[in-house]
Order: structure tokens, then C-alpha cells, then sequence
């Protein structure tokens, strides 16, 4: 467990436990979507680096015929190596992209859950009054609003 959440006075072990899960998904879905940016921007680099191979190699030369350009392009390694790159890499941008946005459901539900079983979860009026204690460090530390509902 994070030592802030850790070392936070009046709240229980078990609301600890789902500050903690909430950082986790909180962690884990930044990672995801650093990720699927990381595959955007080398599938378009790939793919960049391919039309403008494509274009002086091939398309220069064998501009008077479509089936002799094709057969050049796939006679061609370095052109077909970057093709499938391009290829791959779109695959993994879409991937990662389910996978970012299954993560952000995953991480928002249960940031929603903290949110509406607040008043389960600081049950004493001691902790009532100082639950927003709570909700400031995990906005400070961790950029999770515990405040509201909606993003």
C-alpha cells in the first residue's frame, strides 16, 4: 500500500484497501494510454516512412502501369517490411485503444463507487468531518476527484 493513503487518520483498513485499488486502476490506465499514444505515433511514423519510400522507389518509376507498381512494391523487401510494420502497428493502436478505454471503465467505476458509498465508507462524525482531508490527497498525490461523480 502507498504510504499517503497508508498513513491517513480516520478512515478504516477497508476503505484504505479501495483508496489503494483506485490508485492502482488510476496507474494502470495511465500506463495503457501512455502506451496506445506511444503506438499512434509510431504507426505514423511507419506509415510516413513507407509513402514516402513507396513514392521514390516506386511509384516514380512505375507511374505508367498500376500491375507493374504492384509487382515492384512486392518485389521489394524494405517496401513490404514497412507495409507490415504499418499494418502491425494499426493493429496495436486499436488494441491498446480497447484496452486504454476498458481501463478508464474499469478505474471510473470505481472511483464512482468511492463517491457514492462515501458516506458508508467515513460512517463516525468524526470521520465525516475530515473525509475531505481524504479526497485532497488523493487529488493532490494522485489526480483522482473524489469530490463528484462526473469527470
Amino acid at each position: 500500500m502507498d504510504s499517503p493513503i497508508q498513513l491517513l487518520e480516520n478512515t478504516d483498513q477497508a476503505t484504505k484497501q479501495m483508496l489503494e485499488n483506485v490508485r492502482k486502476r488510476k496507474k494502470k490506465f495511465e500506463d495503457t494510454k501512455k502506451w496506445h499514444y506511444f503506438s499512434v505515433y509510431g504507426t505514423l511514423l511507419f506509415a510516413f516512412f513507407f509513402f514516402v519510400y513507396f513514392y521514390l522507389t516506386i511509384a516514380e518509376h512505375y507511374s505508367y502501369s498500376f500491375l507493374a507498381m504492384l509487382s515492384a512494391a512486392l518485389n521489394d523487401t524494405i517496401n513490404v517490411l514497412l507495409l507490415s510494420m504499418t499494418i502491425i502497428g494499426f493493429g496495436a493502436m486499436n488494441l491498446l485503444r480497447q484496452q486504454k478505454e476498458k481501463k478508464e471503465k474499469e478505474f471510473q467505476e470505481l472511483r464512482c463507487e468511492i463517491v457514492d458509498r462515501s458516506k458508508d465508507l467515513w460512517k463516525r462524525e468524526e470521520e465525516w468531518k475530515n473525509r475531505h482531508i481524504v479526497f485532497e490527497i488523493m487529488k493532490k498525490k494522485y489526480d483522482i476527484n473524489l469530490y463528484h461523480e462526473k469527470k
